[in-house]
């Protein structure tokens, strides 16, 4: 299974060829690096010729953004209810992923016709997506990352969504030591967001490996829904891991616990050139 991420008007996968992906964010173009594209077809589109930026790896790691024309940061906008800000970081990323609008939508469409109150958590939350999405659908929102200055990106997004008066908990945190404290709390979630990273290393210096870290983490977090859940998303970048390995932990924790199934897919983005999807990461949605 593929969820397309089809809507988007302010960005757009241009063309897709030996390991790059050439994009247009706004008005800008930007060329930056995917180990996913590992096809080589011609550069037809004009733009490969005329970007406002591009990542080049370094051979020792990392990388840098040469031929830079951006400003500081700038504004993107998806559908009628998010708004962004981008801006060119290290590790070649943007502050915006941009294949997790398909889950935006269900977030958001999850939300709004649950027809009760709904308080969400999402967890490792990033400049604030899936929080906004959340929040646009009606939810109460905690959102937990290590990072106080993705937290202060996402609260922006949230003012520049017109979200800064929705029950958003902003919280800087590390996300193990967050759920253990919510299970003392007692207090429980109708949604669970995740995006947990590949590899990571926790304030006392705590070491997470996502194929030994991740299920551990899976079953505490389990803990946290209430007796009557909406949905668990569970996003994941690593390398190698499929869609159906994410499911089948969801499953076993949330699926063994309260019914209902993981669906599982891969994120993807429509390209303009050739009309193929680029795959860009792996998923789980565990619904009742």
């Amino acid at each position: 299974m593929i969820w397309i991420s089809d809507k988007w008007e302010d960005y757009e996968v241009l063309d897709a060829s030996d390991g790059e992906r050439l994009e247009r964010w706004g008005k800008y173009i930007l060329v930056r690096p995917d180990p996913q594209i590992i096809w080589n077809t011609p550069h037809n589109a004009p733009q490969w010729k005329r970007y406002d930026a591009r990542y080049l790896r370094s051979n020792t790691g990392g990388g840098r953004w040469s031929e830079h024309s951006l400003p500081e940061r700038w504004q993107i906008r998806y559908r009628d209810y998010l708004t962004f800000h981008v801006k060119p970081m290290n590790f070649k990323h943007t502050g915006v992923f941009p294949e997790q609008a398909a889950n935006w939508d269900f977030i958001r469409e999850t939300v709004a016709s649950a027809g009760r109150p709904v308080r969400v958590l999402n967890l490792f939350a990033y400049s604030g997506g899936a929080t906004l999405a959340a929040a646009a659908g009606g939810a109460e929102v905690f959102h937990v990352d290590a990072s106080k200055g993705m937290v202060a990106w996402a609260k922006e997004n949230a003012v520049a969504s017109g979200l800064a008066d929705r029950p958003i908990h902003w919280i800087v945190d590390d996300c193990g030591k967050f759920v253990q404290r919510e299970i003392r709390r007692g207090r429980r979630y109708d949604g669970i967001i995740m995006d947990p990273p590949s590899y990571g290393r926790g304030p006392g210096g705590e070491i997470w490996k996502m194929e030994t870290s991740f299920f551990p983490f899976l079953q505490e977090v389990g803990k946290l829904l209430t007796d009557d859940p909406l949905f668990v998303i569970i996003n994941s970048y690593t390398t190698g891991l499929a869609p159906s390995a994410v499911a089948y932990a969801s499953d076993v924790v949330f699926g063994g616990n309260y019914g209902g199934r993981t669906a599982a897919g891969e994120l993807g983005l429509p390209v303009r050139s050739s009309g193929l999807i680029l795959p860009c990461g792996a998923t789980g949605r565990w619904t009742r």
